[in-house]
């Protein structure tokens, strides 16, 4: 069986004055500090969280 495709995300911005919804998403992602990374397999939901998030996180495919 293939591996599922993992995604690498790390926080490049802060949450500082993001709304409580956003910053709520960046915690479900695994996230509390800047510059920190967190792999994730790759699914429809992860890329709908991301997408909330996307002015915050870098992501690339691992």
């Amino acid at each position: 069986m293939a591996k599922p495709k993992t995604l690498k995300i790390t926080l490049v911005r802060s949450t500082i004055g993001e709304k409580p919804k956003t910053r709520g998403a960046v915690r479900t992602l695994g996230l509390r500090k800047i510059n920190q990374v967190t792999e994730r397999p790759d699914s429809a939901d992860l890329r709908g969280v991301l997408a909330q998030v996307a002015h915050l996180v870098e992501v690339e495919e691992a």
